[in-house]
Protein backbone atom coordinates (compact mmCIF):
# COMPACT_ATOMS: atom_id res chain seq x y z
CA UNK A 1 0.00 0.00 0.00
CA UNK A 2 1.61 3.41 -0.74
CA UNK A 3 1.58 6.41 1.27
CA UNK A 4 -1.52 8.37 -0.34
CA UNK A 5 -3.61 4.84 0.77
CA UNK A 6 -2.22 4.84 3.86
CA UNK A 7 -3.07 8.60 4.56
CA UNK A 8 -6.43 8.20 3.26
CA UNK A 9 -7.18 4.92 5.45
CA UNK A 10 -6.03 6.62 8.98
CA UNK A 11 -8.33 8.15 10.72
CA UNK A 12 -7.93 10.02 14.01
CA UNK A 13 -10.60 10.18 16.73
CA UNK A 14 -10.79 13.79 15.95
CA UNK A 15 -11.99 12.76 12.02
CA UNK A 16 -14.23 9.73 13.61
CA UNK A 17 -16.02 12.57 15.62
CA UNK A 18 -16.56 15.06 12.65
CA UNK A 19 -18.26 12.16 10.45
CA UNK A 20 -20.26 10.69 13.39
CA UNK A 21 -21.77 14.15 14.53
CA UNK A 22 -22.22 15.52 10.99
CA UNK A 23 -25.90 15.81 11.73
CA UNK A 24 -25.59 18.00 14.98
CA UNK A 25 -22.77 20.26 13.44
CA UNK A 26 -23.85 21.00 10.06
CA UNK A 27 -27.46 22.50 10.90
CA UNK A 28 -25.63 24.88 13.53
CA UNK A 29 -22.86 25.91 11.02
CA UNK A 30 -25.51 26.54 8.43
CA UNK A 31 -27.22 28.59 11.36
CA UNK A 32 -24.02 30.15 12.07
CA UNK A 33 -22.85 31.10 8.57
CA UNK A 34 -26.47 32.68 7.95
CA UNK A 35 -26.02 35.24 10.84
CA UNK A 36 -22.77 36.30 8.66
CA UNK A 37 -19.92 34.73 10.67
CA UNK A 38 -17.07 33.88 8.57
CA UNK A 39 -15.16 30.41 9.61
CA UNK A 40 -11.75 32.24 10.22
CA UNK A 41 -13.74 34.69 13.25
CA UNK A 42 -15.19 31.14 14.69
CA UNK A 43 -11.57 30.11 14.96
CA UNK A 44 -10.50 33.20 16.42
CA UNK A 45 -13.38 33.41 18.98
CA UNK A 46 -12.19 29.75 19.87
CA UNK A 47 -8.49 31.00 20.69
CA UNK A 48 -10.42 34.58 22.63
CA UNK A 49 -12.61 31.82 24.37
CA UNK A 50 -9.29 29.73 25.69
CA UNK A 51 -7.77 33.10 26.78
CA UNK A 52 -10.30 33.80 28.69
CA UNK A 53 -10.09 30.46 30.82
CA UNK A 54 -6.65 30.82 30.76
CA UNK A 55 -7.02 34.02 32.73
CA UNK A 56 -9.00 32.28 35.11
CA UNK A 57 -6.66 29.25 35.51
CA UNK A 58 -3.77 31.37 36.35
CA UNK A 59 -5.85 33.00 38.98
CA UNK A 60 -6.65 30.11 40.69
CA UNK A 61 -10.34 29.50 39.40
CA UNK A 62 -9.73 26.06 38.08
CA UNK A 63 -12.99 24.54 37.75
CA UNK A 64 -14.26 27.72 35.99
CA UNK A 65 -11.64 27.47 33.38
CA UNK A 66 -12.25 23.82 32.58
CA UNK A 67 -16.26 24.90 31.93
CA UNK A 68 -14.69 27.81 29.49
CA UNK A 69 -12.55 25.40 27.69
CA UNK A 70 -15.62 22.37 27.42
CA UNK A 71 -17.97 25.59 25.82
CA UNK A 72 -14.85 26.94 23.73
CA UNK A 73 -13.71 23.20 22.33
CA UNK A 74 -16.98 23.07 20.26
CA UNK A 75 -15.32 25.98 18.17
CA UNK A 76 -12.68 23.75 16.76
CA UNK A 77 -15.14 21.72 14.42
CA UNK A 78 -17.82 24.09 14.03
CA UNK A 79 -15.59 26.30 12.05
CA UNK A 80 -14.14 23.57 9.32
CA UNK A 81 -18.00 22.62 9.05
CA UNK A 82 -18.75 26.18 8.58
CA UNK A 83 -15.88 26.49 6.12
CA UNK A 84 -17.14 23.61 3.90
CA UNK A 85 -20.74 24.14 3.80
CA UNK A 86 -20.02 27.97 2.53
CA UNK A 87 -17.76 25.56 -0.27
CA UNK A 88 -14.81 28.09 0.91
CA UNK A 89 -12.44 25.92 2.10
CA UNK A 90 -9.23 26.51 1.97
CA UNK A 91 -5.19 26.08 2.62
CA UNK A 92 -5.44 29.88 4.70
CA UNK A 93 -8.34 28.85 6.43
CA UNK A 94 -7.00 25.26 7.36
CA UNK A 95 -3.63 27.25 8.16
CA UNK A 96 -5.42 29.73 10.81
CA UNK A 97 -7.09 26.85 12.23
CA UNK A 98 -3.90 24.78 13.09
CA UNK A 99 -2.01 27.93 14.48
CA UNK A 100 -4.86 29.26 16.68
CA UNK A 101 -5.00 25.30 18.00
CA UNK A 102 -1.64 25.38 18.99
CA UNK A 103 -1.81 28.82 20.27
CA UNK A 104 -4.90 27.62 22.41
CA UNK A 105 -3.24 24.90 24.11
CA UNK A 106 -0.32 26.76 24.69
CA UNK A 107 -2.19 29.56 26.14
CA UNK A 108 -3.66 27.36 28.45
CA UNK A 109 -0.70 25.39 29.30
CA UNK A 110 0.48 29.34 30.49
CA UNK A 111 -2.13 29.67 32.77
CA UNK A 112 -2.11 26.67 34.72
CA UNK A 113 2.16 27.25 34.52
CA UNK A 114 1.23 30.57 36.14
CA UNK A 115 -0.91 29.18 38.76
CA UNK A 116 1.49 26.53 39.94
CA UNK A 117 4.22 29.48 40.33
CA UNK A 118 2.31 31.27 42.14
CA UNK A 119 1.58 28.47 44.57
CA UNK A 120 5.59 27.52 44.50
CA UNK A 121 4.60 24.10 43.18
CA UNK A 122 7.85 23.22 41.03
CA UNK A 123 6.78 19.68 40.56
CA UNK A 124 3.45 20.72 38.95
CA UNK A 125 5.56 23.61 36.44
CA UNK A 126 7.87 20.59 35.48
CA UNK A 127 4.80 18.77 34.88
CA UNK A 128 2.74 21.65 32.92
CA UNK A 129 6.41 22.42 30.93
CA UNK A 130 6.35 18.71 29.35
CA UNK A 131 2.51 18.48 28.94
CA UNK A 132 2.38 21.61 26.52
CA UNK A 133 5.72 20.35 24.87
CA UNK A 134 4.47 16.87 24.36
CA UNK A 135 1.07 18.41 22.78
CA UNK A 136 2.78 20.80 20.80
CA UNK A 137 5.03 17.98 19.56
CA UNK A 138 2.43 15.25 18.72
CA UNK A 139 1.18 18.05 16.16
CA UNK A 140 3.78 19.06 15.10
CA UNK A 141 5.49 15.48 14.22
CA UNK A 142 1.84 14.82 12.61
CA UNK A 143 1.82 18.21 10.52
CA UNK A 144 5.97 17.29 9.66
CA UNK A 145 5.67 14.00 8.10
CA UNK A 146 2.80 14.95 6.31
CA UNK A 147 4.83 17.64 4.38
CA UNK A 148 6.84 14.89 3.19
CA UNK A 149 4.29 12.42 2.07
CA UNK A 150 4.52 10.60 4.99
CA UNK A 151 1.28 8.85 7.30
CA UNK A 152 1.73 10.36 11.32
CA UNK A 153 -2.06 9.93 12.30
CA UNK A 154 -0.80 7.21 14.55
CA UNK A 155 -0.98 7.78 18.19
CA UNK A 156 -3.19 7.82 21.29
CA UNK A 157 -2.78 11.71 22.35
CA UNK A 158 -4.18 14.07 19.79
CA UNK A 159 -5.67 16.75 20.33
CA UNK A 160 -9.42 15.55 20.98
CA UNK A 161 -8.34 12.62 23.54
CA UNK A 162 -5.97 15.61 25.24
CA UNK A 163 -8.94 17.24 25.93
CA UNK A 164 -10.59 14.65 26.75
CA UNK A 165 -8.10 14.40 30.14
CA UNK A 166 -7.22 17.86 30.22
CA UNK A 167 -10.87 19.23 30.77
CA UNK A 168 -12.72 16.60 33.01
CA UNK A 169 -10.11 16.72 35.66
CA UNK A 170 -9.81 20.33 35.30
CA UNK A 171 -13.50 20.21 36.41
CA UNK A 172 -12.93 18.29 39.10
CA UNK A 173 -10.24 20.30 40.66
CA UNK A 174 -7.68 17.88 39.58
CA UNK A 175 -5.15 19.54 37.04
CA UNK A 176 -2.62 17.29 38.81
CA UNK A 177 -3.55 14.01 36.98
CA UNK A 178 -4.64 15.63 33.87
CA UNK A 179 -0.38 16.79 33.45
CA UNK A 180 0.65 13.41 34.84
CA UNK A 181 -1.13 11.59 31.93
CA UNK A 182 -0.39 14.42 29.54
CA UNK A 183 3.07 14.81 30.35
CA UNK A 184 3.80 11.15 29.15
CA UNK A 185 1.63 9.93 27.02
CA UNK A 186 1.49 12.81 24.43
CA UNK A 187 5.44 12.78 24.75
CA UNK A 188 5.11 9.15 24.28
CA UNK A 189 3.05 9.61 21.49
CA UNK A 190 5.58 12.12 20.06
CA UNK A 191 8.00 9.05 20.34
CA UNK A 192 5.59 6.95 18.36
CA UNK A 193 5.00 8.72 15.36
CA UNK A 194 8.91 9.66 14.76
CA UNK A 195 9.27 5.82 15.05
CA UNK A 196 6.62 5.04 12.81
CA UNK A 197 7.88 7.92 9.89
CA UNK A 198 11.29 6.22 10.65
CA UNK A 199 9.90 2.84 9.55
CA UNK A 200 8.00 4.23 6.51
CA UNK A 201 11.56 5.98 5.17
CA UNK A 202 13.05 2.65 5.64
CA UNK A 203 10.25 0.55 3.98
CA UNK A 204 10.56 3.08 0.95
CA UNK A 205 14.00 3.07 0.65
CA UNK A 206 14.05 7.13 0.84
CA UNK A 207 17.09 6.90 3.85
CA UNK A 208 19.12 4.70 1.46
CA UNK A 209 18.58 6.95 -1.04
CA UNK A 210 19.54 9.96 0.70
CA UNK A 211 22.94 8.84 1.95
CA UNK A 212 23.78 7.71 -1.58
CA UNK A 213 23.26 10.92 -2.81
CA UNK A 214 25.79 12.34 -0.43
Amino acid sequence: MDRAAQQKRAMTLTDFLRVRFKGILDPIGKFLNGLGLTPNTMTVIGLVGNMVAAWFLAKGFIVVGGLIILLTAPIDAIDGTMARLRGQVSRYGAFLDSVADRYSELVVFAGLLYYFLQQQNFLACLLTFFAAAGSIMVSYTRARAEALSYNAKIGLMTRIERYLILVPMLLLNRPMIALWVLAILANFTAIQRVWSVRKQAYDANDVVRLEKNK
